[in-house]
């Protein structure tokens, strides 16, 4: 369980029954915010879809800042809509980074609507694709 920016306690389970991306990433990663425009796009096509094991598309965006201000103005200034925005403001020392293997970012883990893993590391197509396989 991590903190949002307004001080909410998320968990990963609170957003079980849905497909769900967990996205690591920086607001100082320059290759981490070039993702985010096409991440809206997935995010608003799928949100609303049905799933073999899972009932709409959402994002939980894990950051590994450290400076609180940050984060948020990255939030803010590439459009993240989507609710789940966590960080322990840890940086690489994130208790996250453990327990996903996280060796660099961006990285991203597609599980289902139980948590069962469905993909890892997709980007692009490749994640839009895996998603088509899984629709309804």
């Amino acid at each position: 369980m991590l903190e949002s920016p307004d001080g909410e306690m998320i968990s990963l389970s609170s957003l079980r029954g849905k497909i769900v991306l967990i996205d690591f990433w920086a607001a100082w990663c320059g290759p981490c915010r070039r993702q985010h425009p096409h991440m809206r796009q997935v995010y608003h096509q799928y949100k609303d879809k049905e799933f073999i094991n899972g009932s709409g598309f959402t994002i939980y965006s894990v950051s590994l800042d450290k400076n609180r201000d940050n984060w948020i103005a990255a939030i803010e200034q590439d459009t993240l809509e989507w609710e789940s925005h966590v960080s322990d403001l840890k940086g690489r020392a994130s208790t996250a980074i453990a327990e996903y293997e996280v060796r660099s970012i961006p990285f991203n883990t597609l599980i289902d609507g139980d948590g069962i893993i469905l993909s890892v590391g997709q980007r692009g197509s490749l994640l839009e694709d895996k998603l088509k396989e899984y629709l309804k």
